[in-house]
């Protein structure tokens, strides 16, 4: 189906963007021996090789018109290697070995952080001053991130730090009389509401007030209204700075975690919690949501017209979904915890100069205003059609050609917003950008965010796994609430510890 908005995007022209590119350049990588570059008039063709993982529906085939189109704008021939997300690593670690990457490539944070010192990456800080696109849409605090001091080994893949909210049903709320919540108590109040006086109205006592998941690392799920609780009773987005000044991690804060789960046991008890809970995965909340037998779950805002709403739609044609801020604790604290990722747009070390500032201008092309705009809509009169500056048409060949794929898959502007398109409609245009101007409101930062622990590194994920176990039975009713204090010991026994030892003394080296 064609769609059509009322949205103008300002563009500009590629020859003035790379012009802010071009001239002199270094390698930017001390003790290589490299000599300068000489400036790249971008006369001669470059062939560059990138590898990106990919979802479903794979990547493009060599001739898709994308790839046609940014070839002749930057005069290079782009080969990208698409490797299916679920052997990506494993792809990573076979040319690790054999030590030959591509020239340009997506590093998770684990093989970011660890070959660091390898001389796998170049060091791109020295050139971003001829590139100002780059700094000028990708924030400073995310370059910094997870790099020594004085160096850019990458640059940050964005990914939204606080992309999913809270939405519910408030036809739901008119239906049985109810304020929106405001305070974890209200919270409760409705939950329960929603799951004992049949909001649905089917005469069947089949709904969940809420539900929580459980991430396989151990954690609350950045997509689960539990993680949007956390806050309200005071526990760390991860790490915290307590008041000596001392990074403390969730996992030791006793006190919260006996509020924040005692909560959470008194819902599961009473029929409030989803029973589900604890063998409940990603996305489940969502999906009862949809579903109709949910009044509360967290939505991805830039979904919400296109995912979420159509089969609640047709399970009641009344349904209606508002965003619902995180409740406040007993405290008045509440908020949702950003989410932090250190995963890496790198540029092979070892090619040649030219090549490496010919991928930097890529990359700044593709985060300037022309550049962005290609990489998100694709090509006018193939993917869309201009029907004034203020109305677009989407065009059959923007779904067969998914002209978005460089954009999700590959590298992106820091913008919250890069799923909406000049076809969007206005209105859903709006309410989606509220749901995000509210979120920013109220961001909870994680202190450590950007530090490494290497026991963290070896023993994290297991010894934080062993936590959310006890922690889940303590929830279930499955063991008592003494056992947090057990918990939160054999989680420091266990090398807790020396994480904690040794995210400070990387914190102390950042002042």
């Amino acid at each position: 189906m064609k769609k059509w908005m009322l949205l103008s995007l300002s563009t500009a022209v590629l020859a003035s963007t790379l012009a802010g590119c071009s001239g002199a350049a270094k390698t930017g990588n001390e003790g290589t021996g490299k000599e300068q570059a000489a400036a790249d008039d971008m006369s001669e063709k470059i062939t560059i090789n990138l590898m990106t993982r990919s979802y479903a529906g794979g990547g493009w085939a060599p001739n898709n018109p994308m790839i046609e189109e940014i070839n002749k704008r930057l005069n290079i021939d782009l080969k990208i290697e698409w490797v299916p997300s679920a052997s990506y690593q494993e792809k990573l670690n076979v040319l690790a070995a054999s030590n030959n990457f591509p020239d340009v490539f997506y590093a998770p944070n684990a093989e970011f952080v660890k070959w660091q010192a390898k001389n796998v990456f170049m060091d791109v800080k020295p050139e971003l001053s001829k590139y100002p696109n780059l700094t000028k849409y990708i924030p400073e605090e995310s370059l910094k991130l997870f790099n020594p001091k004085g160096k850019y080994y990458g640059l940050p893949f964005y990914y939204q730090d606080v992309r999913d909210s809270l939405a519910i049903r408030k036809d739901w709320l008119d239906k049985l009389g109810l304020q929106m919540p405001q305070t974890v108590d209200e919270f409760y109040n409705v939950a329960k509401a929603f799951a004992t006086q049949d909001p649905d109205g089917n005469g069947k006592n089949d709904t969940v007030g809420f539900s929580v998941e459980i991430s396989p690392n151990g954690k609350f799920g950045f997509g689960s209204t539990g993680n949007f609780l956390t806050a309200s009773f005071g526990l760390a987005n991860y790490w915290k700075l307590d008041d000596s000044g001392k990074l403390t991690p969730m996992q030791t804060q006793s006190k919260e975690l006996k509020d924040y789960i005692g909560f959470l046991r008194k819902a599961y008890a009473e029929g409030v919690l989803d029973k589900d809970t604890p063998i409940l995965k990603s996305r489940d909340s969502l999906n009862k949501l949809e579903a109709g037998k949910s009044g509360i779950a967290p939505v991805n805002p830039q979904q919400l017209f296109v995912e979420t709403m159509p089969p609640i739609l047709k399970t009641d044609a009344k349904a209606e979904l508002v965003q619902l801020m995180p409740p406040k604790g007993p405290a008045g604290s509440g908020g949702i915890p950003v989410l932090t990722s250190g995963d890496n747009i790198v540029i092979n070390s070892k090619i040649d100069a030219k090549k490496q500032q010919r991928i930097l201008k890529l990359l700044d092309y593709m985060v300037s205003d022309e550049g962005y705009d290609f990489i998100k809509h694709g090509i006018e009169g193939v993917h869309y059609k201009k029907i004034s500056d203020t109305q677009y048409e989407q065009l059959d060949a923007s779904v067969k050609d998914r002209q978005y794929l460089l954009l999700g898959w590959v590298f992106k502007r820091f913008d919250p917003m890069f799923l909406i398109y000049k076809w969007t409609d206005p209105k859903q245009v709006a309410v989606i950008k509220s749901y995000f101007d509210n979120n920013d409101k109220v961001r909870v930062k994680d202190a450590g965010a950007g530090l490494v622990s290497d026991t963290a590194t070896k023993l994290g994920t297991n010894i934080d796994k062993k936590w959310m176990d006890t922690m889940v039975k303590v929830i279930a009713g499955q063991e008592s609430m003494e056992a947090i204090d057990k918990a939160v010991a054999d989680w420091k026994a266990g090398g807790g510890d020396q994480i904690i030892q040794e995210m400070n003394e990387a914190y102390l080296k950042t002042k």
